[in-house]
């Protein structure tokens, strides 16, 4: 798609196109495609019909009610912030009276709607001219266009100094996949953190692999998760300099670190519990195994165990039934004997793939057991670890 044929769909014409090759499907597209280029233009018709595409696969971020409203890019879509995610950075800039923000390197708008629904005026910048087009028109058609201006820059020559923050999402990605050093980020890192201070406030958005030594000294660090997959990492400025919180969403639930040393290795207990990712990411795991009145089962692994049952919105909690070396015919005769139907498998220190083992230990259901298996390491010796989510 090119910013002539995007300008189309804003058309009538492609307005009322776009309404037609709704709810296509992969295998009707062809058949659709033929029967519409009879009357309309062949760009347009497919443009009309990757934009659909790209709607059917926003809804998971965005919302059915939106990404059906909205226009998004390949890259919008695979980089743009979830909708519940960019609505909690909103309302955390919202608390801190942040009543204007400049978005730099904005993409297709994703926070600055979320930011402009939070009551905050918004200066969304990015330097690609059909993405602005794109960030410009979803503003229009979310009726935010009043609190949204959305401008094509560069993001280093914008003037920041009027806004209360600056919030900066990155590219972290180029033309071999994700980038993992964070001066390689486009624009760097240092260039974000410097702009941070032209700011009373600022939240840059990184990845969630961003190693601990890489987050600057004056900067809070926070990972979050969203239904338990951990999303992005955000370094805030203006806050609590040093602080490392891990926050759950649905919530939030923010747990903050407090410096805690490693938890103590203890022998396998009753109930072993997976710490959600963001906690793993933040480095809290001892905060959790403290709360938990637990220790891990490996120094090198982050699953804590304990004696007792204790409810956690920070961990999973599974209760341990058998513990056993690692053997894939004995474990498909246990799971045959106890008429196992549904089997999940968890990897944490091993180098087995899960999907592989499940095929192997049950190729057909047995019963209607539910088991779920951990393969990793207690005192550093390969283990299976049976058990069911309590």
């Amino acid at each position: 798609m090119n910013d002539v044929s995007f300008a189309s769909l804003l058309t009538p014409e492609g307005q009322a196109l776009l309404d037609q090759v709704r709810g296509t499907a992969p295998a009707q597209e062809l058949a659709v495609a033929t029967r519409l280029r009879r009357e309309h233009p062949a760009e347009l018709v497919s443009a009309a019909l990757a934009q659909a595409r790209l709607r059917e696969r926003a809804a998971a971020k965005f919302g059915a009610v939106d990404a059906w409203r909205m226009y998004f890019t390949p890259n919008g879509v695979e980089q743009s912030t979830r909708t519940t995610v960019a609505a909690y950075r909103a309302e955390r800039l919202r608390a801190l009276g942040v009543a204007s923000v400049a978005d730099l390197c904005c993409g297709i708008g994703g926070d600055a709607i979320a930011l402009a629904r939070a009551g905050i005026r918004v200066l969304a910048v990015d330097r690609d001219p059909l993405t602005v087009a794109v960030a410009r028109a979803n503003a229009d058609v979310l009726g935010l266009s009043e609190l949204i201006e959305v401008r094509e820059a560069d993001v280093t020559e914008v003037d920041v100094s009027s806004y209360d923050a600056v919030f900066v999402d990155p590219a972290r990605r180029g033309g071999r996949g994700r980038i993992f050093d964070p001066e390689a980020y486009s624009p760097p890192l240092s260039w974000a953190v410097a702009t941070a201070s032209k700011a009373p406030h600022a939240a840059l958005k990184v990845a969630p692999g961003i190693p601990h030594e890489a987050v600057p000294a004056g900067a809070e660090a926070e990972w979050i998760s969203d239904g338990g997959d951990v999303k992005e990492a955000v370094l805030w400025f203006g806050t609590e300099p040093g602080l490392v919180r891990a926050t759950l969403l649905p919530g939030p639930r923010a747990l903050r670190g407090r410096g805690l040393p490693d938890p103590p290795v203890r022998p396998l207990g009753r109930y072993l519990y997976e710490p959600d990712g963001a906690v793993i990411r933040a480095h809290l795991v001892a905060e959790v195994a403290e709360e938990l009145g637990g220790g891990l089962i490996d120094e090198t692994i982050a699953y804590v165990t304990a004696d007792e049952h204790r409810g956690s919105p920070y961990a999973t909690a599974y209760e341990i039934t058998d513990s056993l070396p690692f053997n894939v015919k004995r474990l498909k005769a246990l799971l045959r004997e106890r008429e196992v139907g549904v089997l999940t498998v968890k990897k944490r220190g091993s180098a087995v793939e899960p999907e592989e083992l499940r095929r192997k230990v049950l190729p057909k259901a047995y019963g209607v057991g539910v088991v779920t298996v951990f393969l990793t390491r207690v005192a550093g010796a390969p283990v299976m670890l049976l058990g069911r989510p309590v």
